[in-house]
């Protein structure tokens, strides 16, 4: 049985370890494999206080931790202090004889600061991006990813991030079957792929009351696998173009055709994952023009080929 080591810090929110629990703490009787033992450790064993007043209390030290198959830092107390010599050292001794280390949010500042991270490309919550750099200047940091594999190491994103790594991680160890099972026992999208940007664009308005944009990009989202410009959405909406791109980026973010590709990219995901239906009938299915241009955005926007993303995560 894989064991997995979550570690439990002084004033931590229980959202990052949430998911690790939830991901891997859980039994899984759908699978006929065996499942993941989790253990949640802590510098100290005893009580660790969290955020709201609460305590939890565990019996297992950093033995624990440096012990397991994988080791889970889901967080720092402060991205502006070093990771205490004891942290450091039980990552580096888990690394050494082979451990998977993951990060989640600020926890990359802990791996950055045991140099599992220097030399290499590593993520973290936006807001924490510039401070790592500055602090680790070896880290080549990308802010713009859900999170990145580096085969012993993997780093997320803020927050919910985590569970887009743990899903993928669950992927890389027992398949896409599995963790489109866990993902849909979570209720969840089983992949928002690593390439994708931090800052998901918001499929609605901010503001509930504009109907007339929120309803343009409903009649959208129906009617992908149709040609649609900016005058067509602006017509649905009742505005002239440029009063509907100047409401469309107030409330999104980005621009219509933008927003567009993104989601036919993300509506040809199922169809990858699910059916065998060629790349280029998967490209007209979505509204792309050709197999050419659907390929060109699916690889700027996932970081990998149609083709690619079929092998790797299609359930037959």
């Amino acid at each position: 049985m894989h064991t997995v080591a979550v570690l439990a810090y002084q004033g931590m929110s229980v959202f990052e370890t949430g998911i690790v629990t939830e991901v891997f703490g859980l039994p899984r009787p759908e699978f006929d494999f065996p499942w993941y033992e989790l253990t949640i450790c802590a510098e100290v064993p005893g009580p660790v206080r969290l955020v709201g007043g609460a305590t939890l209390h565990t019996e297992h030290g950093l033995d624990v931790f440096a012990a397991a198959d994988t080791l889970i830092v889901p967080g720092v107390p402060d991205v502006r202090a070093e990771p205490s010599p004891a942290l450091v050292a039980a990552i580096r001794k888990a690394h050494t004889r082979g451990a998977r280390i993951m990060s989640i949010c600020s926890g990359a500042f802990a791996l950055a600061g045991a140099g599992l991270l220097d030399g290499r490309r590593a993520t973290t919550h936006w807001r924490y991006a510039e401070i790592l750099r500055r602090r680790h200047p070896a880290v080549e940091v990308d802010a713009d990813v859900l999170y990145i594999d580096l085969g012993d190491v993997l780093t997320s994103a803020g927050s919910a991030a985590g569970l887009d790594l743990c899903l993928h991680v669950i992927r890389r160890d027992h398949g896409p079957k599995a963790a489109n099972l866990v993902a849909r026992r979570l209720v969840v999208q089983p992949h928002r792929d690593g390439g994708q940007a931090q800052f998901i664009e918001a499929p609605m308005p901010e503001d509930p009351a504009d109907d007339r944009l929120s309803s343009s990009m409903a009649w959208a989202l129906g009617n992908l696998s149709t040609p649609i410009s900016v005058e067509t959405l602006a017509r649905r909406a009742h505005m002239s173009e440029r009063t509907y791109l100047r409401h469309f980026a107030r409330a999104t973010g980005t621009t219509p055709i933008r927003w567009l590709i993104g989601q036919r990219v993300h509506a040809s995901l199922a169809l990858l994952e699910t059916t065998g239906t060629p790349i280029e009938e998967v490209a007209a299915a979505v509204g792309f023009e050709s197999p050419v241009t659907f390929r060109h955005h699916f690889t700027q926007a996932m970081r990998t080929s149609p083709s690619a993303y079929r092998r790797a995560f299609h359930v037959g």
